[in-house]
Order: C-alpha cells, then sequence, then structure tokens
C-alpha cells in the first residue's frame, strides 16, 4: 500500500472502490461461462466467447491495479446455476435478455462511482471496461432481434454457419 502522508485514506477507498468492481465484473464474467454453455447457435457461442476473453483481460488489469495499491483480487466466486428453461431457443432468448439487463445495470450502477473518482489512471481504465460493458450489450440486444452476424459478415464463398455447439469444450 502506498504510504503517502494524508493518502492512506484516498489509496484505502480506491482500493476497496477496485475490488468491489473486480467482484462485480468477476460475477459477469461467470454469469457468461455459464449461459455460453447454454448458447448453442454458433455466432451468438462465439460472441460469448468473445465477451468472456474481453473479461478475463478486464480482469487481469483490475487485478494488477488491486496488486500495485496493495491489495488482492478476491477470485473465490463460483459460476452460477443457470438451468434450461423450456426449449433450447427459449433459454438461449431467457439467457440473452438477462445478460442484456445485466450489463446494462452495471453500467448504471458503476458510472456515477467512475465518474466521481479523482485517480485518472483508474477512472480511465474503469471507462474502458464501462464502455467494452455496452459493447456487450448491444451484442446481447442483437442476438434477440435475431442477427447472427455479430462479430462480422462472413463470405459469401463460406456462407452461414449451420448446427450448434456443444455445451462443453472437452467430451472423452
Amino acid at each position: 500500500m502506498y504510504h503517502v502522508q494524508g493518502k492512506t485514506e484516498f489509496v484505502t477507498d480506491l482500493l476497496e472502490q477496485l475490488q468491489q468492481f473486480h467482484r462485480d465484473k468477476l460475477a459477469s464474467l461467470l454469469r457468461h461461462q455459464a449461459g455460453a454453455r447454454l448458447i448453442g447457435q454458433y455466432d451468438i457461442n462465439n460472441t460469448y466467447q468473445y465477451i468472456i476473453s474481453r473479461e478475463e483481460t478486464q480482469l487481469e488489469w483490475l487485478s494488477s491495479a488491486i496488486t500495485d495499491l496493495g491489495g488482492s483480487p478476491d477470485d473465490t466466486a463460483s459460476e452460477p446455476d443457470r438451468p434450461s428453461r423450456g426449449g433450447a431457443d427459449v433459454t438461449a432468448r431467457l439467457v440473452i435478455g438477462e445478460d442484456s439487463s445485466e450489463a446494462q445495470s452495471f453500467v448504471d450502477r458503476w458510472r456515477p462511482r467512475v465518474d466521481a473518482m479523482t485517480n485518472a489512471r483508474h477512472r480511465g481504465m474503469l471507462r474502458v471496461i464501462l464502455g467494452e460493458t455496452l459493447e456487450q450489450k448491444r451484442f446481447f440486444d442483437q442476438a434477440l432481434a435475431g442477427e447472427t452476424d455479430l462479430l462480422g459478415r462472413r463470405s459469401q464463398q463460406v456462407g452461414p454457419r449451420i448446427g450448434e455447439v456443444l455445451s462443453t469444450r472437452w467430451i472423452e
């Protein structure tokens, strides 16, 4: 922890905010991992994999910032249970809809706190994460609207993907 006279309280508050933001972002990552297992459509599942990868990177940024301030990130959360509800299409729509709402709630909850931060470096990092969370919401909303070219269009030579992905990565 920084031991600058008069700055200890500031650093403690900043550290607590970063730790709480990390916990919230970790919860989102775990929700998305659980949700991806319920999304069979290739392009939408691929978008979930992209989102998960970005969130892993964001958590690395947060972990580094927390460690630099003398703290340690709390990585003890567990993946939530996101059961199937109805058929595969119904479940997918419900999962995607929940994730869209959760992304907006995350931004609404954190934006005022981030904007009030006085540490420009960490405020900037959190603003990038909030922007990427809004991008995730846009992906979810586009998927709900029936779009599948979420990460870009395929050439006509390749054509559309047919089939679904497996819910687990490794089968023995």
